[in-house]
């Protein structure tokens, strides 16, 4: 292990410290680190099935946004692998997701920052510095950076359920080819819900698939010119402004911005049951049963089944179902890592127990200001819905590289939004007749 100390380590080596890296790889002033208890790079791999697509434009890679020269993007990737041309001939309207997570591991074998097979154990801080113990020892750094992702969410339902026969939709990659059970719920109508409907169907095994939704119908991801707004750095610099009230408002109404099902992936699933009509014409059970606006509030063992109490906010029924097995796609949820449980009680937390976000995403935390713990992927609801995804990831990756720097290495000045999300100026006050309506 080094002896110098780092100006940042990083924790995790997911797709948002490697576009740190990446990033800061073209700094050379600058001594970094990053440390990965996997053995090499591996981006939800259990969530690699067939057929799968980005939702994001290859041009919001790692570092094109603010650093279009880097021999680090997607564009040099093609290049390398002399597949620029037929990449192009090929007219993607989704790049495959398989394609994109073989980018990102090309990266992350040519950074020479990066330390795979290595674990941070614990983190303390002393003396204007952050000592770090890891598996191959302890290093020294000024700055943290945390990026090993989210946990995933288990409803509080399906706690008391075990594992083989609910599971997670991390793991579908590994645990669809096994699957046996005949009668199987997705739970979840995003975009992964989506994904392992799909595969499910093509399972001899599976005689029927249940998908069920809290959201009022199976609804498309908002990926419109005005929405897309929402995933500009000009936009996340006004939502950050926010009181807290407010952007946990926005970001309940702009699930669909973030988190809706691709077009083509129900139109898929659509074409998919009208053909299967077509096959069976007149009979009943054609092998998957679409159940949107349910809520699940409870799930209770029966011998090998299980059976699933809904709320329906349809017709504000109760409704239950028996399945054999169950799939969750519900999402991933923030918890502080264990490395940091030291410094916890010195950490700010939201309303909802999150980690405060300051501007340049470094946590708000009663130590010295010139040592900051960045964290990745926990900003949804300081720096809007942008924040988890690619799309920003480049730039948020810059905004830290100058922080680390102290000084503008990346230019991300940007134009004015076309959106006017703000009040200009001062705000006014309703006129006196005007404000008594309002109240009444």
């Amino acid at each position: 292990m080094t002896s110098h100390v780092l100006d940042l380590a990083g924790a995790g080596i997911g797709p948002f410290n490697l576009s740190l890296a990446a990033q800061l790889d073209s700094i050379p002033a600058l001594s970094v680190r990053f440390f990965e208890r996997r053995p090499t790079f591996a981006w939800h791999p259990g969530m690699m099935l067939p057929g799968a697509e980005m939702q994001t434009s290859i041009l919001k890679d790692l570092v094109t946004a603010t650093n279009p020269t880097s021999p680090w993007s997607f564009l040099s990737y093609l290049v390398t692998h002399k597949r620029f041309y037929q990449f192009l001939n090929a007219e993607y309207e989704a790049v495959p997701r398989k394609e994109f997570a073989d980018y990102l591991g090309w990266v992350a074998r040519g950074l020479t920052s990066l330390s795979f097979g290595t674990s941070v154990r614990e983190v303390h801080a002393a003396d204007g510095l952050f000592s770090i113990a890891t598996d191959d020892g302890r290093a020294r750094a000024r700055n943290l950076s945390v990026g090993i992702g989210k946990a995933p969410s288990r409803p509080a339902w399906a706690e008391r359920l075990p594992k083989s026969i609910a599971f997670h939709s991390s793991e579908a990659a590994t645990r669809l080819g096994d699957v046996k059970a005949p009668r199987v719920a997705v739970i979840g109508g995003g975009q992964s819900g989506a994904e392992i409907v799909d595969a499910l169907l093509d399972l001899n095994a599976v005689s029927s698939v249940h998908w069920i939704s809290r959201r009022p119908n199976f609804e498309p991801l908002d990926a419109t010119p005005f929405t897309n707004e929402l995933f500009t750095p000009g936009y996340m610099e006004k939502f950050h402004g926010l009181p807290e009230d407010l952007r946990l408002i926005h970001t309940r109404r702009q699930v669909l911005a973030s988190d809706g099902v691709s077009s083509s992936t129900l139109k898929k699933l659509y074409r998919r049951l009208y053909e299967r009509k077509l096959d069976k014409p007149g009979k009943p059970e054609h092998g998957i049963s679409l159940r949107p606006y349910r809520d699940v509030v409870e799930a209770t063992r029966n011998g090998s089944e299980i059976e699933l109490t809904m709320r329906n906010g349809f017709d504000n029924s109760i409704e239950t179902i028996e399945v054999d097995m169950i799939v969750l796609a519900t999402g991933y949820r923030f918890v502080l890592p264990d490395f940091l449980q030291s410094l916890e009680s010195r950490i700010a937390l939201n309303s909802i127990g999150e980690p405060v976000l300051e501007n340049d995403f470094s946590l708000v935390w009663d130590g010295p200001s010139e040592n900051r713990i960045y964290v990745l992927n926990a900003g949804r609801h300081s720096h809007g819905i942008a924040e988890p995804q690619l799309s920003l990831a480049a730039w948020r990756s810059a905004v830290i590289a100058n922080s680390v720097l102290g000084q503008p290495f990346f230019d991300l000045g940007q134009l004015d939004p076309i959106v006017q999300w703000e009040t200009q100026g001062q705000p006014a006050a309703l006129s006196s007749h005007l404000g008594q309506e309002a109240a009444e």
